[in-house]
Order: structure tokens, then C-alpha cells, then sequence
């Protein structure tokens, strides 16, 4: 049975898109012949991870009935090819012998990097093929094409592709000083966790003016200095996050919308310190994300 990726001592799995061979529409059925394929199984958000790393096995080792979909993900460097297992909601836990069923919130900052990425994407394009079997302007069922990374309607011949909703967050700082950060408290998470301020673009608004209406929506603060720090992708459901750092107009404006967030508060640099090493109450975002990101980065003192 392939294991790669199961233990600490091996080299991280890395994999290439290979774009280009997703042009060849007898590709999937090739490479799901291929004895050296392998496959990661994925349901939802979850994957199987074994040691701290990926788990990965044969095609042929997942029954027809426990998957939905097949798509390409690409190569390792020495030539395997790498492929999405879409499994059904009901697909039973003890698939992969071993491994642990984990969500990318949970494990994406554990994995090694390229492995936290071939699972972004895992999840991201499973997300579409689970959810966009119809054409949005039709309603006709669609067909797979480009080994699992479009839909061709074969009614009225629209070509479809996985959609990326552009997002902004953003980390604020002090007006009077570096050392103090704006976090607000989401009513999702009962108002227990502190995060940056995040939401989608809206039609035909740039980034920086997303970031400056978000955060003024939800804190009451104006910003200044608006300035791009990075991106990641994050498929819940199919975001882009395009993370900020930007500086607040005047400190005594802050204050909660109420609604999305229930309390905004200024922490300095000590505070996070603590947090970050799980002391205290104060809980911060997962490791898996750039809010958390944002937020170490503020901390190290990276420009």
C-alpha cells in the first residue's frame, strides 16, 4: 500500500499542477489506471492525516460507491500523478487505514507547506464538484471536463469553471502607537475568539476601499495607510483572503456593529505575546489562517 507523507521523517509531498495535461480528456482515465497514482480522499473539508503529514493511497483501494468525483491535482517530482477521491457524505470514516480524519481548519498549520496547499485546493475544487453539478443559466446537467476542472453544458454550451470570491482582512493598529492592535469578537464564535476584520468584496469596489468600508462597518473606525500583506486561499466556501495592515484615524472611534461583531478591543503587544503561547483567556485565530498570520507577523515586528 503507498504511504506517502506518513511520517515526519519523510520528505515533505510536493505537487506540481501540471496544467497543461488537463487539455488531454482521456487523462483522468489514465492516470486512475496507473498503478503509481495515488489519491487523496476527501469529504467536505476533510482529509485523512497520518503523523502529522498526509495520507495518501491508491485509487483502487476507495470503492465507486464512496466516491463522487475524480479530478487531477498533478505530479510529485518524480512523476506520480496526484488525484482528488471526492468521497459522499456517507462514505465511511475508517476508509484509510490509520489515519485520522481531519478538517483543513485543523491541520492546515500543522502540514508541511506544500501539503497544507495540495489540500486547500483538494478541498476548494472538491467544494465546486460537489456543489455545481447544474449550469447557473440553464439548469441542464453539466458534464466534467479538463480532468475535473470544468463543466461543459452540454444544452446550451457554457463552459464553467470553480469560482474564487475575492475577501479582504485586515490587521489595525493603534492611531498613537505601533505596539497596540484592533481585534474584534465575531457573533459566530459566541464571542469568545479574537480575529482581524475580514468580509467579500462587493461588485465593482477595489480592495482598499473593501477594507475601508469592512472595518468601518464593523469597528466604526476610519483607516489609514491601507497597505497589502499577502494573500491565501481559503475555500470556506471559495474565498481569496487578501490580507492588510492599515492604521486606525482616531482610537476612540472604535465600537462594535453589535450585530456581526459583539465587542472590538485594543490589545497590546504583551497581551498577544500570551496569547499566542495559550496563556491567559484570550483566544486568537487558528494557525492555519493569515488572520493568525497577520497577527505573528505584527507581533515579530515584520515590516
Amino acid at each position: 500500500m503507498p504511504r506517502p507523507a506518513s511520517s515526519s521523517s519523510e520528505v515533505p509531498l510536493t505537487v506540481d499542477r501540471s496544467g497543461g495535461e488537463r487539455d488531454d480528456e482521456t487523462l483522468l482515465e489514465r492516470v486512475l489506471a496507473e498503478p503509481r497514482t495515488l489519491a487523496l480522499a476527501v469529504r467536505r473539508d476533510v482529509a485523512p492525516v497520518r503523523d502529522g503529514r498526509l495520507a495518501l493511497i491508491a485509487p483502487a483501494q476507495l470503492a465507486k460507491d464512496h466516491v463522487r468525483a475524480w479530478a487531477f491535482l498533478g505530479r510529485t517530482p518524480d512523476g506520480t500523478a496526484v488525484v482528488l477521491a471526492v468521497l459522499t457524505d456517507d462514505a465511511p470514516d475508517d476508509l484509510i487505514p490509520d489515519a485520522e480524519g481531519t478538517p483543513l481548519r485543523a491541520a492546515g498549520g500543522d502540514l508541511p507547506a506544500g501539503e497544507a496547499e495540495l489540500l486547500t485546493t483538494a478541498v476548494a475544487l472538491a467544494g465546486w464538484l460537489r456543489d455545481a453539478a447544474f449550469c447557473p443559466a440553464c439548469g441542464s446537467a453539466t458534464e466534467l471536463r479538463h480532468a475535473g476542472w470544468s463543466r461543459h453544458c452540454p444544452v446550451c454550451g457554457r463552459e464553467h469553471f470553480p469560482r474564487t470570491d475575492p475577501a479582504v482582512i485586515v490587521l489595525v493598529t493603534s492611531a498613537t502607537s505601533d505596539d497596540r492592535i484592533l481585534l474584534g469578537a465575531n457573533a459566530a464564535w459566541g464571542g469568545e475568539r479574537y480575529s482581524c476584520f475580514a468580509g467579500f468584496a462587493e461588485a465593482g469596489e477595489s480592495l482598499e476601499d473593501a477594507v475601508a468600508r469592512e472595518v468601518g462597518e464593523e469597528a466604526g473606525v476610519r483607516l489609514r495607510d491601507i497597505a497589502y500583506r499577502g494573500s491565501q486561499a481559503w475555500p470556506y466556501p471559495r474565498s481569496l483572503m487578501l490580507g492588510f495592515r492599515a492604521v486606525v484615524v482616531d482610537d476612540a472611534e472604535a465600537q462594535a456593529d453589535g450585530d456581526e461583531i459583539v465587542e472590538v478591543r485594543w490589545f497590546d503587544r504583551d497581551e498577544i505575546g500570551a496569547a499566542l503561547r495559550g496563556e491567559g483567556s484570550t483566544q486568537l485565530p487558528g494557525p492555519a489562517s493569515i488572520a493568525r498570520r497577520l497577527i505573528d507577523d505584527w507581533y515579530r515586528g515584520v515590516a
